[in-house]
């Protein structure tokens, strides 16, 4: 079965770069970004969402991605932040719900 690839752009530090992956290739999209982008000191808490290292803004994504769930909405509270666009990568499932999005990292 050939799955169908996702397909989004990150913006880093005044660089785009166009990722394809496809779904279930990472566990979220915080592993993705480290992974394929060398980022230090991005999610240092593993993928819990609770220290907030791995901030992006995004838009263009879709479904159930747009929900924030587990730890999230507190995080991002206790941060300040409360555009729906910014999010955590650890929380973003790579899913067909990310193809065609534009994210940002979100630089401290």
């Amino acid at each position: 079965m050939i799955q169908a690839p996702i397909k989004f752009t990150v913006f880093e530090n005044g660089t785009n770069f166009q990722i394809e992956t496809y779904d279930g290739e990472y566990r979220n999209l915080m592993f993705l970004l480290k992974d394929k982008l060398y980022l230090d000191d991005f999610g240092e808490c593993g993928g819990m969402g609770r220290c907030a290292t791995c901030i992006i803004e995004v838009s263009g994504i879709s479904g159930n991605s747009v929900i924030k769930e587990r730890n999230e909405p507190v995080t991002l509270s206790k941060m300040g932040f409360e555009d729906e666009n910014i999010r955590l990568a650890c929380q973003l499932f790579v899913t067909a719900d990310l193809d065609g999005a534009d994210i940002e990292i979100f630089e401290w």
